[in-house]
């Protein structure tokens, strides 16, 4: 049964505080909307709370970090990577402590909130900055290997989550062949390796975070309705990208559309159309974001709509490309 990827995301670090004493969350007025309540109520000691205070929440995880605790930061994307930016930059990751950021009810999950509550920038803002790994999970089997992997690892992350129910595990019945015969499988979860979860050799989307069940839909209705095979990439790890998997997938020429729930200025597809530019590519491209302009109001299923991430407006955009 489908959950939304923040509840996996409490069950996982609920799981692992179970017998991990040294794992702490700290959160900014969110244990709510993070669905930490019942993490709280299990764990109280391991559990800090500092209000609306976006920067205080960064320094307090910082400091738990560099005790060797691991620090899970928790508040709302939007305020998270701008109000506590520069403590991102310096406490975290200048300073090279393994504060695991956690930005909820990213993209535009507040919807009718309007512009001030979407975070369209947490990509292109940390991108900029060394020392960090960005990941938006697509569905609950990524979120539960994010935060497994981000526990393990000693290094400071970013993970993204929306609100939505998102899919158990999104995958196809086909069996993989050229990409699979390359690399082995491609359905298996890892920081900075893309994960291929349809095949098709006709185009390819390239997706991040929520964006991903659009793009794979949209391939199921090509196929369906137009005889057309695209390849579906969860691409969760936007920093480091997996260059390698854009290679083998640009070889072929076909056309590649990458889809996020982030401005198109500096996010998935700025990193992506970089790379194929650098390295001579000339694949036809097309970014699916949201576009520089003033975000219409509405629920995230109406914003992605009316930008056309959806099954129908993907489906749309390849038969134009």
């Amino acid at each position: 049964m489908s959950k939304a990827n923040l509840e996996i995301f409490s069950e996982t670090l609920q799981a692992i505080a179970e017998t991990d004493k040294d794992l702490y969350v700290v959160t900014s007025d969110s244990r709510g909307s993070g669905k930490l309540v019942q993490f709280g109520q299990k764990f109280p000691n391991q559990i800090v709370e500092v209000g609306i205070a976006e920067q205080n929440l960064v320094g307090v995880a910082t400091g738990l970090a560099a005790m060797e605790k691991k620090a899970f930061a928790v508040s709302p994307a939007c305020f998270l990577t701008a109000r506590a930016l520069e403590q991102i930059k310096n406490d975290v990751c200048y300073s090279d402590n393994s504060v695991k950021l956690i930005g909820i009810s990213a993209g535009v999950s507040y919807g009718a909130l309007g512009t001030t509550h979407h975070s369209l920038h947490d990509f292109a803002v940390l991108r900029a900055i060394n020392n960090i790994i960005i990941v938006a999970p697509a569905d609950n089997y990524e979120t539960e290997e994010a935060i497994r992997e981000a526990t393990a690892l000693n290094k400071p992350v970013y993970i993204r989550f929306g609100k939505k129910n998102m899919p158990s595990k999104l995958s196809s019945n086909q069996e993989y062949r050229s990409l699979s015969e390359v690399e082995g499988s491609r359905d298996k979860f890892s920081f900075g390796k893309g994960r291929v979860v349809r095949e098709g050799s006709d185009l390819t989307f390239i997706a991040t975070g929520e964006t991903v069940l659009p793009a794979f839909e949209a391939a199921e209705k090509l196929a369906k309705e137009n005889g057309i095979e695209a390849t579906v990439v969860s691409m969760h790890t936007i920093k480091p990208l997996d260059t390698e998997l854009i290679t083998n997938l640009a070889q072929n020429r076909s056309p590649i559309i990458t889809v996020e729930e982030h401005s198109i200025y500096g996010g998935l597809g700025e990193a992506v159309g970089s790379f194929l530019m650098q390295n001579g590519f000339r694949n036809k491209f097309k970014i699916v974001g949201l576009p520089d302009e003033h975000t219409v109001s509405g629920s995230q299923t109406e914003i992605f709509e009316h930008y056309g991430i959806s099954k129908d407006g993907l489906a749309e955009m390849a038969l134009k490309i």
